[in-house]
């Protein structure tokens, strides 16, 4: 926990790191009251491949993952689709496949393989009440989803700065849960009717690469090859 606090100087000195967040994670699959205070996550947007690979072989932030951690699973991600601000910031911006740099190994599009979905919001004081007690609906669903692979929530402030992370079978299983699903499609009506969110935002990505494991097993490791 306290490297929360000691990683931000050097992630802020790391030389093609663009945007940055460090960030919590719940208990659940998506955003709940409860922390889990051993499991930490680094949302990293680089310059390019070079910068991050720099990073993984020199910086004392992964060398430490190395040292200390339990379970560590890192996946690589090019973006297809990005809507909203993070802290006033568009910080993923979305390209062809195959247009030169790491994304040249990303397939071309997201139709016939898995897909990671970001989704982040800042909660209005005023809303947290309501928000909270969604939850548990939308929870379930997700968990019976059947085209999710793994999913996870996310915070980078208790309570009102809060995200998920999940990734799935392909794009019509993504389109399934969110348009499908009764519980994610309520919510997403009173969101909108009651002005929940004073900040949201939505991306996609193709995941290209991933490495190590979550929860005893790498979720893409049938369909995307390694870093």
């Amino acid at each position: 926990m306290r490297h929360m606090a000691f990683d931000r100087p050097v992630l802020r000195r790391t030389r093609g790191l663009l945007f940055w967040r460090l960030l919590g994670t719940g208990r659940g699959t998506s955003m709940t009251l409860g922390a889990d205070l051993r499991r930490w996550a680094l949302l990293a947007v680089w310059r390019d491949e070079r910068a991050l690979e720099e990073f993984l072989a020199r910086s004392p932030i992964p060398a430490r993952w190395r040292r200390e951690a339990v379970e560590t699973w890192h996946v690589r991600l090019a973006p297809i689709a990005s809507r909203g601000r993070w802290n006033g910031v568009e910080p993923f911006t979305p390209v062809a496949g195959g247009c030169g740099g790491p994304r040249a190994r990303a397939p071309a599009g997201p139709a016939g393989g898995p897909v990671a979905v970001l989704t982040r919001a800042s909660i209005r004081p005023s809303r947290l009440v309501a928000f909270y007690r969604s939850v548990p609906a939308v929870d379930r669903s997700l968990r019976a989803q059947d085209g999710c692979l793994a999913s996870i929530g996310l915070g980078e402030w208790p309570l009102a700065r809060q995200a998920t992370f999940s990734l799935w079978r392909d794009a019509a299983a993504v389109r399934a849960f969110a348009y499908d699903g009764r519980p994610h499609r309520e919510v997403v009506e009173r969101v909108r009717a009651h002005d929940w969110y004073a900040e949201e935002l939505f991306a996609r990505f193709i995941p290209y690469a991933s490495a190590g494991t979550w929860d005893g097993a790498d979720p893409l490791a049938r369909t995307v090859p390694g870093p």
